[in-house]
């Protein structure tokens, strides 16, 4: 990360967008790479990283940064407040057992609530880009998150969504594939592939791929309220409305 060797691709689309926003909101956002750069950048940061060594680090380099705009609940974001066991650490925790081969027995209590709970209609009237990495708890997130699906304007959310990668033992396809683009869609969103062709993703691909019948080339989903609104941004990119 400090190199500027981590996701070199997804850092630069990451910040040709946020010229576009008014706001970050970074859910899972680990030692708050995505954070620093949309701090440097002087757009303000609402930052959501649940695990105790994490949430150290990320105060640590924006603190050591100088800057201020960022706000950080140390705290997992799902459908219901109370507490939750996250087995791992680093980049890989997550709240499902036995996620990327976890050891059962590594495991932390953290706090959750839903991002209704916390923000509620505080973004209404903002342009938000909502960037979310939470390994595998993307459903769970997003069901404690209706009134922020509703916003407007909507948010435009960057959500890595694994397929097949990361399953605990005995589970070939993620299992909340299909219910977590469904949240999206019944919510107006357009979800779209967050590659150089930025492709649609239909329920007929989403069928595909729980068939077997096809793949995604990548784990990064684009969710916005249409193609327009995705061209608009992406026109910043060097992308063209095809």
């Amino acid at each position: 990360m400090a190199r500027g060797a981590f996701e070199p691709i997804e850092t630069e689309l990451f910040r040709g967008m946020l010229k576009e926003f008014d706001i970050l909101v970074n859910i899972g956002a680990n030692v708050g790479y995505y954070c620093c750069h949309a701090l440097s950048m002087g757009k303000p940061v609402i930052a959501f990283e649940p695990m105790p060594n994490n949430v150290r680090y990320l105060c640590e380099n924006i603190k050591s940064n100088g800057w201020s705009g960022a706000e950080v609940y140390p705290i997992a974001l799902s459908d219901h407040i109370g507490i939750l066991e996250i087995y791992g650490g680093g980049t890989g925790s997550s709240i499902i057992k036995g996620w990327s081969g976890t050891s059962e027995v590594y495991k932390t209590l953290v706090p959750s609530s839903t991002l209704d709970t916390v923000l509620g209609s505080r973004l209404q009237g903002m342009k938000a880009l909502i960037w979310v990495d939470v390994e595998g708890a993307e459903r769970w997130m997003l069901e404690g998150a209706t009134s922020m699906l509703g916003n407007s304007p909507k948010p435009m959310w960057m959500v890595e969504i694994m397929t097949a990668d990361h399953q605990p033992h005995g589970v070939r396809t993620n299992p909340n594939l299909k219910r977590t683009f469904q949240l999206f869609f019944e919510n107006g969103y357009q979800a779209f592939r967050f590659e150089n062709n930025m492709l649609p993703v239909t329920m007929k691909d989403l069928d595909l791929i729980l068939d077997g019948n096809q793949q995604f080339s990548t784990h990064n989903f684009l969710f916005c309220e249409s193609r327009e609104h995705l061209f608009t941004v992406a026109s910043h990119l060097g992308y063209k409305h095809q």
